[in-house]
């Protein structure tokens, strides 16, 4: 299959799914439908040319096959007149393309609040993302069938959910936003494994997050977690050795990193910071913006990163994002002055504390206690990469 019809696929198939469950309900059955559509599309397409409208051509497929599967599965009369009824209100407008927000509407209806986070991530990239349960089983290091589960509770959980986004959108969209956020996360650092990054998660949330940014380009947090997503991802190269070791951010070679996927990010956070006050992913995005734009690490502007971290932290004074900002105290005021930060911080933060512990005391000349506190984050990571950067980080400062 050609990667012009393989990327048309991809990008119709949640506008499929979004018409079919608005018109029908049963995501359960419109799913199965979209993806047998999508399988005659990849089989026909290829030799038979691509038709003038695809996505009416895969509405109407797609249709036909939920018609058929609601027949077979209920044979009661009323049910199959409703079910006759809806297949013609589709055929007589069924190559009209969908309402533009479908798939807005999915990726809501994917984060809702009944859902815990993990149910609202596989959900969200299995029906708007269109990667298959063994792919994000793969992704999160746990066995396919386990994934099918936590998929099928989430669908029954959504079925009766009405699909248009709730009157109360704004208040989900932070749900629909950090789920983004955190599938992102995972892709560009592992939690666990034998990789530092899961490039296909990273990039699949760079895609949703474009096509959130497409509906709603004039909300400043989903410009500011978009314009995070760039800045951050356009290191992704420099960030392992040939080997696949780690490269922390100060060593990294700079021109590999992706200038234009930077200017691109620069232009939508400058663009998102003057429309209104900043919120938590634009402040992200601002501070990714300044480590990007210097042009050696020595260049970088602590100052002002670290004035940015003091806005971030009184919005989200969360243990990961104070952590991050006694980084940047230690940077700007010495290690005591960071380490002091460190020690004060209460909440779950894994191997993190260690890590940020372990370099500061080695900036403090503090060696051995420094060896030990690399060693204990060594100890606490899933991720091999980062074990061998923590151990080889203990093994410098002696036995």
């Amino acid at each position: 299959m050609s990667a012009t019809v393989e990327d048309l696929l991809r990008d119709n198939a949640p506008q499929v799914l979004g018409a079919l469950v608005r018109r029908y309900g049963h995501f359960d059955a419109a799913e199965d439908a979209v993806q047998e559509a999508l399988l005659a599309a990849a089989g026909q397409w290829p030799s038979a040319g691509v038709p003038d409208n695809p996505r009416g051509w895969l509405i109407k497929v797609a249709s036909r096959r939920l018609m058929d599967a609601l027949r077979a599965e209920d044979a009661r009369r009323a049910r199959e007149e409703k079910a006759l009824a809806l297949g013609e209100r589709l055929a007589s407008g069924a190559d009209r393309a969908p309402r533009e927000d479908d798939s807005l509407s999915l990726l809501f209806l994917c984060c809702h609040p009944d859902l815990t986070p993990p149910a609202q991530i596989a959900l969200t990239l299995r029906a708007v993302g269109g990667l298959t349960t063994a792919e994000i089983a793969r992704a999160y290091l746990v066995p396919e069938a386990t994934m099918a589960q936590r998929i099928s509770r989430a669908k029954q959980k959504v079925r009766g959910v009405g699909f248009d986004r709730p009157d109360n959108w704004a208040d989900r969209l932070p749900a629909v936003l950090h789920t983004l956020y955190l599938v992102f996360n995972e892709g560009y650092t592992a939690t666990s494994g034998a990789s530092l990054q899961r490039r296909e998660l990273a990039g699949e949330a760079i895609r949703l997050a474009r096509m959130v940014h497409r509906l709603l380009p004039d909300t400043g947090e989903v410009t500011g977690l978009l314009a995070l997503m760039l800045l951050t991802d356009a290191r992704r190269d420099a960030r392992t050795g040939p080997k696949g070791d780690l490269v922390p951010l100060d060593e990294q070679d700079r021109d590999r990193w992706d200038k234009a996927a930077i200017e691109e990010g620069v232009a939508l956070i400058t663009h998102a910071l003057s429309t209104g006050p900043a919120g938590p992913y634009q402040l992200r995005a601002a501070i990714a913006a300044v480590h990007d734009e210097a042009p050696s690490a020595d260049a970088t502007d602590w100052r002002e990163i670290l004035g940015l971290y003091d806005v971030l932290v009184g919005l989200v004074p969360g243990p990961v994002e104070r952590l991050n900002r006694a980084v940047a105290v230690a940077m700007v005021r010495g290690p005591a002055a960071g380490l002091a930060e460190v020690d004060a911080l209460e909440g779950e933060l894994g191997h993190r504390r260690d890590a940020v512990r372990g370099h500061l005391l080695e900036r403090a000349g503090a060696y051995e206690e420094a060896r030990a506190a690399y060693e204990s984050a060594a100890e606490q990571t899933m991720s091999l990469p980062e074990q061998r950067y923590l151990r080889g980080r203990a093994a410098r400062l002696g036995p």
